[in-house]
């Protein structure tokens, strides 16, 4: 077994995101970096982490997702503050409020205020939820994101360097697609500069190849949020109203597109969590292993790997990169993790195979096959059970989804299990099929469709007993 040191972190020009706290080399206590020190003025970042989740069940609250072992929103404050982004507002609704609050102090050159959206009323109706922040604080730039974008660091480099040099009064990043995408299309003009949004035009009729996404430097606030309450004043029937506020601002004011093609996902589906977690695990460079993981003999570990403090990894086991093994994590005899990422104190036990799946904090696993799947914390997934990942006609994989079965572009699938679901000895869950927080799944029962939260399932049996005539 070879031992690297190596990096995980963000170089201070380069386009990577840090994760993991097993940090060789790199300080992440220091202020931001001297691309930061370059800006005259940040504009004040604004984070948007108030949506219901809804579409995300059985899992819950995407800021709070861990991947590298850190929730979702303290990786993104951490990599703008970076950039010299370190005055934050984040919009949360009542029921994160008071984590979010919790985690947004945490996070180090990071000032942060924290204002809720009482209900989830829309992208708009968030944004004014700023009224009380710039009345006390002044009007000001700002810049929107969502914590559920995932994009390369490079992004928001250009976003600044646009804000910085241009003379527009909005930036929107500009997404570059090669196939159709169900979103808004920018309508561009001569010199980049944004003429209309057009949502969903329908394959064969978009006005360009750029899709815009959350990624938008305004440079007066309070005349965005007042073109916003006049569209809340109109009837309307969608909750478009920040979008039609900045359809009338383009008829007289200049709209910038920045165009982007690296990196971005989004975290909308549950699925998404292993496309999120792909992104992080691609940015590990080498093999990151604590002196404080015991590592016994026989230990195959190839490819890039972080393997955090207090892990174990019980001899012939294999663990082939990219992968992430948690703090204090189990991985037991004969095991194979590969591509995939294994929460703290998370055991993955005897002769178990864990494949491109995300296992989260305390969840275990126990001589089985977890195949694509998610089981967040504190599952229970017991002996000889298999996760279903592929289709017999190797068609995409559906999910049911408030109602309405949607494609989830994955011909691989295999279950999402909530917090404290658990699964017994046996069972086989069919590709994209999904179980709801502390439910309980009895022995050899065969899962073919979603199982709400708190519901027991099992199978009746009818028993023949006839005596043998000898």
């Amino acid at each position: 077994m070879t031992i690297l040191t190596a990096r995980f972190c963000l170089p201070r020009r380069a386009g990577r995101l840090a994760g993991s706290r097993l940090q060789y080399g790199c300080n992440y206590n220091e202020p931001p970096t001297d691309w930061g020190e370059d800006l005259v003025k940040t504009p004040l970042l604004v984070i948007l982490a108030g949506g219901a989740s809804s579409r995300l069940w059985p899992l819950e609250e995407k800021s709070l997702i861990k991947f590298m072992g850190r929730p979702l929103l303290s990786l993104q404050l951490e990599n703008y503050a970076r950039l010299g982004l370190n005055r934050a507002v984040i919009v949360a609704n009542p029921e994160n409020e008071p984590v979010i609050r919790a985690l947004s102090r945490s996070v180090r050159h990071v000032q942060a205020d924290v204002v809720v959206q009482t209900e989830p009323k829309g992208m708009g109706d968030a944004l004014l939820q700023l009224d009380g922040y710039l009345n006390q604080h002044g009007n000001q730039p700002i810049y929107i994101t969502q914590v559920h974008d995932l994009t390369d660091v490079l992004l928001h480099q250009r976003m600044l360097t646009e804000y910085q040099s241009g003379s527009a009064r909005a930036y929107l990043a500009g997404y570059r697609v090669s196939d159709y995408f169900p979103g808004g299309y920018l309508e561009v003009g001569p010199e980049g500069r944004i003429l209309s949004v057009i949502e969903k035009p329908g394959a064969g009729n978009e006005p360009s190849d750029l899709v815009s996404i959350v990624a938008h430097i305004h440079l007066d606030a309070q005349r965005l949020l007042q073109h916003i309450r006049e569209e809340y004043a109109k009837p309307a029937k969608s909750d478009d109203h920040y979008e039609r506020a900045m359809a009338q601002m383009m008829s007289t004011d200049v709209f910038q597109v920045v165009p982007y093609d690296g990196q971005w996902q989004a975290l909308k589906y549950p699925w998404h969590v292993l496309d999120l977690m792909q992104a992080f695990l691609s940015r590990i460079e080498g093999q990151q292993i604590s002196p404080d993981a015991r590592i016994e003999d026989g230990v195959l570990i190839k490819g890039n790997v972080v393997i955090e403090k207090g892990a174990r990894v019980f001899h012939g086991a294999t663990i082939a990169g990219p992968a992430y093994i948690g703090e204090g994590a189990i991985i037991g005899n004969g095991a194979l993790v590969r591509e995939s990422m294994i929460g703290a104190g998370a055991v993955v036990g005897f002769v178990t195979e864990v494949a491109r799946s995300y296992v989260a904090d305390r969840a275990h696993t126990h001589c089985c096959q977890v195949l694509d799947s998610i089981l967040d914390e504190d599952v229970n997934f017991s002996a000889s059970c298999t996760t279903a990942n592929l289709r017999i006609d190797q068609g995409i994989v559906k999910s049911t989804v408030k109602g309405e079965r949607i494609s989830t572009g994955r011909d691989k699938l295999g279950l999402i299990a909530g917090k404290k679901a658990f699964i017994g000895v046996n069972v086989m869950t069919m590709p994209g099929v999904k179980i709801g927080r502390e439910s309980e799944i009895g022995p050899t029962t065969v899962v073919q469709e979603d199982v709400p939260d708190y519901t027991r399932v099992w199978v009746e049996q009818s028993f023949g007993r006839k005596e043998i005539k000898t």
